[in-house]
């Protein structure tokens, strides 16, 4: 009778913790996705809060990610701005991040993307409409993606950057004290069309479901091909 396959088994047991690990990992992204995707149709329909109440509650919950909230910025569309690069539908581009003036709290300002503008022929953008903003600035709260390994580095020298790097922006913008978060612009849209507003992004992907069925199918596979091979080990 031939001998237990102890390193078959051993490799066989450390494969199927990770591809069971991974999926559990996916199932937890799922529910943590489906929450995402709840909380952004809620707040499609959400009424704006004012902004002051909102970032004045930063202490006690500092989740405001995806807040409506509404505050004058009678400036906004006449303000310097910075360029974040960024790809839109395909379309290389900027999103315009300027700086409005906050009063009567703990934050001095906060950073306002206006949204996306289409990258011109020279490599830059083309310059602010200059409208005059008469109603309220309604706007989404958002965190920002963090920076990775392949983003490229700010150059703040030049207005443009990569990652959103609040406390770089607002010392370009000569923002005092920002908020430790960006306002989405979403209303008033310029008349000009440019640039686009785009707050809340409408096609998050939520495929943690399918990866979730193919790491438990592979493991599922693998625990059926080892013990097929265990089996007929052991009868011959």
């Amino acid at each position: 009778m031939k001998r237990f396959p102890i390193g078959l088994t051993l490799a066989t047991v450390i494969a199927l913790v990770l591809l069971l690990g991974l999926g559990r990992w996916q199932v937890q992204r799922l529910h943590w996705k489906e929450g995402l995707l709840a909380r952004i149709a809620a707040l499609q329909h959400a009424p704006p809060r004012p902004l002051a109440a909102v970032l004045a509650g930063i202490g006690r919950d500092p989740d405001v990610d995806y807040t409506r909230v509404v505050f004058d910025c009678p400036q906004v569309d006449r303000s310097a701005f910075v360029r974040l690069y960024t790809v839109r539908d395909g379309a290389a581009g900027f999103r315009l991040i300027t700086a409005c003036p906050l009063s009567g709290g703990a934050f001095g300002s906060v950073l306002v993307d206006r949204g996306f503008m289409p990258q011109d022929a020279s490599g830059g953008a083309s310059p602010p409409a200059g409208e005059v903003i008469e109603a309220p600035v309604i706007g989404v709260l958002r965190q920002g993606d963090p920076k990775t390994f392949v983003t490229p580095d700010n150059q703040p020298s030049q207005r443009l950057f990569y990652s959103r790097d609040i406390a770089a922006m607002a010392g370009v913008l000569g923002a005092a004290r920002p908020a430790p978060t960006f306002l989405m612009l979403e209303s008033p849209a310029p008349k000009a069309g440019l640039p686009i507003p785009a707050p809340v992004p409408l096609d998050i992907p939520n495929n943690h479901l399918e990866y979730a069925v193919t790491w438990f199918g592979l493991a599922a596979a693998l625990a059926c091909v080892y013990l097929a091979s265990l089996w007929r080990r052991l009868r011959s």
